[in-house]
Parts: C-alpha cells; structure tokens; sequence
C-alpha cells in the first residue's frame, strides 16, 4: 500500500512539475518489464564490474511536435533491487559503504528541460541518490516508436551517462579506475489512451 501511495505521490508531482506542458503532451508509463538501468564500473583496473537494479517504476511525456519543452521524465529506482550476480557482492553495495538502501531505498531523476529532437538531445535534470541531490545531463536517443500487439503505442529510448560515486557521498576505496560510474538506461513507456 505505502509502494502505491508512493507511486501515486510521484505521479502528481509530476503532474504539478510540468504544469500545462505536462498535461498536452502524450504520457507514458514506464514499462518496468522492458527497462533498464544497467551500471559499470572498473573492478582493479583489470576488468568490468556489471550489474543492473532490477526494479523501476516511472512516467514520461513524449510529444516531439510540441517542441523540446513537452519532454520530460521522472524515474524511481529500487536500490534495494541491485543485482549485481553475486549475493554477497549485492549484500555490500546495499550497505552504508556503498547505497545504504536501509536509509536510503530509492534513486530518483526528475528531468528539468530537455535540448534536442525526436530522435535524441540531451535531457537535463536531478539525480537523487544516497541523500544527494545533484544536476545531471544525459545523452539519450530514440530506439523506435510505434503500435504494440496488445492494441497499445510504446517509445523506446536509450541514455548513457558517467557519475562519480563521491560526488553522491559513496567515497568507499575501490582504488583509482572505480571512482567512475557508467551507468546505461534503456527506457520502454506505454501510451497512456
């Protein structure tokens, strides 16, 4: 119950955020089922660590005829969820040296303004984790559009940004090569009719 009023809580900040421009452009539920939220970061300097967050809920307005101030978007992340195919591995990134999720269970962005076209630009905007509020651009491109086969219209699109763990107050030494995060979003929404 408390997951759907937190849900439905997002939804109508979302809805006050964006304001008339919100409320004309098309929206979108996020499907959880086809997005992504995939991290890596270098393990030693010697390889890649890999890993993904397995539970994400959000909405977006896609309405590329209105110009770039009709597109935005607000994603929740389940840090809780981290998988990073190793349990004990998982277990340590949820804790007070990494993602405290205890404290902390969600990771937010809320986009401030995009730049760009239909097919890619730059969304702009907040990236809430562990506590931290912080600005962040990320460069995002169209996949496709169009019907589904369930009488349904989806959106697909596809984001990479880089962030520094200490800039979100995770300053735990993993040594020199993994003070980077590369993080890569891969966002499906439904229309809503």
């Amino acid at each position: 119950m408390q997951h759907k009023k937190s849900i439905l809580t997002c939804l109508m900040l979302v809805s006050t955020l964006f304001g008339s421009a919100g409320a004309m452009a098309a929206e979108y539920d996020i499907d959880a089922s086809h997005s992504f939220v995939q991290f890596r970061t270098k393990h030693l300097g010697y390889s890649w660590l890999v890993g993904r967050f397995d539970r994400l809920s959000g909405v977006f307005d896609y309405a590329p005829e209105q110009g770039a101030a009709a597109q935005s978007i607000f994603v929740e992340v389940d840090v809780t969820s981290v998988n990073s195919n190793h349990a004990e591995r998982d277990k340590h990134l949820r804790s007070d040296d990494f993602l405290n999720s205890d404290d902390y269970p969600n990771a937010t962005f809320k986009s401030t303004s995009y730049e760009g076209d239909a097919d890619g630009g730059t969304m702009h905007g907040e990236l809430t984790l562990h506590g931290v509020t912080k600005p962040l651009a990320i460069e995002i491109k169209k996949i496709g559009e169009g019907n589904d086969p369930w009488g349904g219209y989806r959106a697909g699109f596809e984001g990479k940004v880089q962030i520094t763990r200490a800039d979100f107050g995770m300053e735990y030494n993993l040594g020199p090569d993994a003070v980077v995060v590369e993080l890569d979003l891969y966002i499906e929404g439904v229309r809503r009719q």
